[in-house]
């Protein structure tokens, strides 16, 4: 796909001001530029900026002295030096901006009176010590944070009963503390003051607020900070990708009917049986958090779905040179014959839910993910007493200034809190927004769509040879420089060079899968995973120990087990993966480096794979593999260039 992708989804939004012709339109607020805009990891103060700093060719050549003192030398020198500089801009041309063609804020009212303290009040006490255990006393919110804090956290109740927002902010500005604080504390708030909803529900899960994640592995960090930042004020968190999910035998699950129902089955069914069972104890929850198709397994019971995804399969059939696959025709006649499907009891009760949270909303919301999305939406206001249309959504073309918004569609009013978060907006979520929640409040960051200011790019040129060779050179130049800088502070000290952990991002599962292999053979142990990987069905995050970040207390050596080895050959300190992993996912601050081999397919995909190093305020470098001469070379020129003009 060209980097110039026209497709909406591929396309930052221009602008995030609201449009349409509704009675009232939702507000855009962009923070004002903080001096200090990221979190530490762990409670470490940030560093602080130096006062020096390398001047850019746009800005005026600045001396101590005056031109008076100057040395008539230093003065022809300095009239030169603006020569060559002015000369090398007029050679590159005066073509616009990149980035202005896909973000512009010039139309936003950047306001202050932001918060720049984390304080009680507004946030309970509880939620302030779990805040301060998390990320340091010290720590002061991010532009994003203060936002929230300003807009989102309320005390009491409020005339608006019900919040529609979107909190758009670079990656690793801290967007889940963003949306987390306000969450917790009202659902703290309502418990205390009684107001919550109780509404009676036959269910065993009966949650008052949800957080949709894109994958199981971001479902599973999410659930355990929310955890750590609510384990004072006694809320109850969830998830619901784990594999140990609380649950009961279900009674009806005898070997003898097993047997019976399995011999009047298909023998060519591959698909599970589940077999309804009774009597679950209730299990109070405040927070649930997991994919949108996990929820609905949760909501409408475990394979709601099955029929419906068997005549999918069975639609899909696979030619070869224009000759139907047999195996094709035989599911087919399978599904048409009548085949049992059998659906388990539904876990949760949606009645009660009061907060939903859609992370990485331009995923949720794009086409692959929207209908799950939207249909678990359309069940929770259902749930509660108002139902909303699930309507398909076409994608939405882009629109320009002078394009008038369709008034036809009927927006859509949700009773709940609606919240959405992105690090990058999409001219279709831009257009689905402004089209179905006109009213919706947009807080946004100042640096949205660009890169972390503590992240630098460098882009590397294959050698013309075997490319898996050229990204294990590489590595291996990652830990010489580790080496060198371990020589030069430990003075000869016999303790062994703490190595570099590296991200590697491809695009094809089965690059993945063959550069994981190479890298085997070469010595270097790694992980390799895809969407189908193995080390997925585990229902955990065991299958990325030590990429992951963890709190203090996780990663703190335990008495009789032993520390990780730091010989790459033992221990996996490369990660092969594609965008499955590039999504929301915090990853441990030794992780500085992430290898980009093959060229991305949009801004929006480099944005979000060089945004996992660099993270609040630690320094990260992304390396882009591309070629520099020959055939490709235009096209990776392009890349760089479009990559230059997200720097912030």
């Amino acid at each position: 796909m060209s980097v110039e992708a026209s497709s909406p989804k591929s396309r930052l939004a221009k602008s995030l001001k609201p449009t349409g012709k509704a009675k009232r339109l939702g507000t855009l607020e962009v923070a004002p530029t903080l001096s200090r805009d990221r979190a530490p990891h762990e409670g470490r103060v940030p560093r602080e900026p130096t006062p020096f700093r390398r001047r850019r060719i746009s800005e005026p050549t600045t001396s101590i002295k005056s031109s008076e003192q100057k040395h008539f030398a230093a003065m022809a020198h300095s009239e030169r030096v603006d020569r060559r500089t002015a000369a090398a801009r007029g050679r590159r041309g005066s073509t616009v901006d990149p980035l202005e063609r896909e973000f512009d804020t010039s139309s936003s009212t950047s306001v202050g009176g932001l918060p720049k303290i984390f304080k009680s009040p507004p946030l309970l006490p509880g939620l302030l010590q779990c805040l301060h255990e998390v990320i340091g006393e010290n720590a002061k919110p991010t532009a994003i944070q203060s936002l929230s804090l300003k807009h989102l956290v309320k005390q009491s109740n409020t005339e608006s009963r019900w919040t529609e927002c979107l909190l758009a902010s670079e990656t690793g500005s801290g967007k889940s503390i963003a949306y987390l604080l306000p969450l917790l504390q009202d659902l703290k708030r309502t418990e205390l003051e009684g107001v919550a909803s109780s509404r009676k529900s036959s269910r065993p899960l009966n949650p008052r607020a949800l957080v949709l994640a894109p994958t199981h592995e971001l479902s599973r960090q999410l659930a355990s900070f929310a955890k750590k930042l609510s384990h004072v004020v006694k809320l109850r968190v969830m998830c619901a990708s784990r594999a140990n999910m609380p649950s009961t035998a279900k009674e009806k699950g005898t070997a003898s009917k097993m047997k019976k129902l399995m011999g009047e089955m298909d023998h060519n069914d591959g698909a599970e049986i589940f077999i309804p069972g009774s009597g679950r104890a209730s299990r109070p929850v405040d927070l649930l958090v997991g994919t949108p198709m996990k929820l609905l397994e949760f909501e409408r019971g475990r394979g709601w779905n099955w029929e419906q995804r068997a005549r999918e399969r069975a639609m899909r059939i696979n030619t070869t040179d224009g000759v139907t696959e047999p195996d094709s025709l035989q599911e087919a006649s399978a599904v048409d014959s009548g085949r049992k499907f059998w659906v388990d009891e539904p876990e949760m009760g949606l009645e009660n839910v009061e907060w939903v949270i859609v992370d990485e909303a331009d995923v949720l919301f794009d086409s692959d993910f929207q209908e799950a999305t939207r249909m678990l939406l359309a069940d929770i206001a259902a749930a509660r007493g108002r139902p909303a249309p699930v309507t398909s959504v076409p994608m939405l073309a882009p629109q320009d200034a002078h394009q008038k918004p369709d008034t036809t569609t009927q927006p859509i009013s949700y009773p709940f809190n609606f919240l959405l978060t992105s690090a990058t907006i999409p001219n279709s979520l831009s257009n689905y927004l402004s089209t179905y929640h006109p009213t919706l409040t947009r807080l946004a960051s100042p640096h949205l769509h660009h890169l972390p200011r503590t992240l630098r790019t460098e882009h590397a040129s294959w050698t013309g040879g075997n490319k898996d060779v050229d990204i294990e050179r590489r590595i291996r130049r990652v830990w010489a420089e580790d080496a060198l800088v371990h020589a030069k502070t430990t003075f000869g000290s016999p303790r062994s060079v703490k190595l570099s952990k590296v991200i590697v991002f491809c695009n094809k599962r089965r690059k993945v899968e063959e550069l994981g292999a190479f890298l085997d053979s070469r010595g270097i142990k790694c992980v390799a995973l895809t969407g189908n990987a193995d080390g997925r069905l585990r229902g955990s995050n065991h299958h990325l120990d030590g990429f992951l970040k963890q709190s203090s207390s996780t990663s703190s050596t335990v008495v009789g087990v032993p520390p990780q080895s730091s010989d790459p050959a033992v221990t996996p300190h490369v990660l092969v993966t594609t965008s499955l992993l590039s999504r929301g996912l915090d990853f441990h601050p030794d992780i500085k480096n992430v290898f980009i081999v093959d060229e991305p397919r949009n801004m929006i995909d480099f944005l979000h794979r060089a945004g996992r190093t660099g993270r609040a305020g630690e320094m990260g470098k992304v390396v882009v593999f591309g070629r520099s001469k020959g055939r490709g070379s235009g096209r990776a020129a392009e890349v760089r260039k479009r990559i230059g003009a997200f720097a912030a």
